[in-house]
């Protein structure tokens, strides 16, 4: 009986990670929209070698904010783990650590989608749009939030407070 309140209790709580994840969805949509919607209104053109550049950079930026996002979580999963706690519920600080880790992961990879938005402004087409936000949302996927990561933080810190 006590094993399946935890459970319920987990998923009622990584509702909330996965709201931050609806939320940043929910910005990558909404660049779309705003550009299509806008259009040509939205665009203020840089010369074409200025814009190539600048592409570039952001593309390199985007390649390199995959593997750092990745290294950055593992090292926040590993601290939220082991990080010494007072004697508070186990869940709660699980849950605020955990919120933290998910809110970092989500901003670092929106970026990509905002790259996105930069380039259509400054003159670029859907082409560049449709790329970064799709790189974006792969970042969202990758990086969601996870019960069992969750859950291991729960049971390290439970394990902490009885040692």
């Amino acid at each position: 009986m006590g094993n399946q309140v935890e459970r319920k209790q987990l998923k009622a709580d990584h509702m909330l990670f996965w709201v931050i994840v609806g939320m940043m969805l929910t910005m990558l949509a909404a660049y779309i929209i705003i550009c299509h919607t806008l259009g040509e209104q939205l665009q203020q053109p840089l010369p074409e070698a200025q814009r190539v550049l600048l592409r570039t950079v952001f593309y390199v930026i985007a390649i390199v904010t995959f593997p750092l996002t990745n290294l950055i979580r593992h090292i926040q999963l590993r601290l939220n783990q082991t990080m010494p706690c007072s004697a508070a519920t186990p869940g709660n600080i699980a849950k605020s650590r955990y919120l933290v880790t998910v809110i970092v992961s989500m901003s670092l990879i929106e970026v990509v989608g905002i790259f996105g938005l930069i380039m259509f402004v400054f003159g670029d087409g859907f082409n560049t749009l449709y790329i970064l936000t799709g790189l974006s949302a792969l970042g969202l996927f990758l990086y969601r939030p996870k019960v069992d990561e969750y859950s291991e933080i729960i049971e390290a810190i439970s394990a902490q407070n009885h040692e």
